[in-house]
């Protein structure tokens, strides 16, 4: 009986494979050939699943947001809305190894989207996700009353998703400065801000 192939491990493993490329030498180093290589896989195995290096790298970048928006999803709520909303940002922040790769990964993209459509479609979606997300973690610490009056909640959304993607990036780029543990005592310290 021949050996069944499962279609999806495979392309997950040749954009893991680019991952590893571009961490280690830049985004423009994982072209099909070095990614086949790099997976040990054929050239032609690869294009079996990517007819292209730009549909190899959106499928990458989108692996990244869609491991990002698994993480979220089974998220487990503590019934302490604080401590949710918290927990729910550190899943967004490169906290440990898995997190601090799809971090290293997204940011080399973004340089990418300038000149190729289909990654700028794919950052525009996320940032629009990401924005959606924080305003419903606020809007959720507003219906447990756990906010001050009078806030600009519009305002405040935008704030806090500027200072969680500026963790991210200064993490990334200074992580010895900005440690995870770093990351998440400016989380508290920005929410301890906002509570009545």
């Amino acid at each position: 009986m021949p050996k069944r192939v499962d279609h999806g491990e495979r392309r997950n493993r040749l954009a893991e494979a680019a991952w590893r490329i571009i961490r280690r030498e830049g985004l423009e180093a994982a072209s099909v050939r070095n990614v086949a290589k790099e997976a040990g896989m054929s050239l032609g195995s690869l294009r079996h699943y990517f007819v292209s290096q730009s549909e190899l790298l959106a499928f990458s970048m989108k692996l990244v947001t869609e491991r990002g928006y698994a993480r979220v999803g089974a998220f487990q709520f503590s019934g302490d809305p604080r401590k949710d909303v918290e927990s729910l940002i550190g899943e967004l922040m490169p906290l440990d190894e898995e997190r601090r790769i799809e971090a290293e990964v997204w940011l080399a993209f973004i340089g990418r989207a300038v000149a190729d459509p289909k990654i700028q479609a794919l950052k525009q979606e996320v940032h629009n996700g990401l924005y959606e997300g924080f305003r419903q973690m606020m809007e959720f610490l507003v219906s447990e009353q756990l906010l001050k009056k009078g806030l600009d909640l519009e305002l405040e959304i935008k704030v806090l998703h500027g200072l969680v993607d500026g963790l991210v990036l200064h993490n990334v780029i200074h992580p010895a400065q900005v440690t995870p543990e770093e990351m998440v005592k400016l989380v508290a310290y920005h929410l301890d801000r906002l509570m009545a």
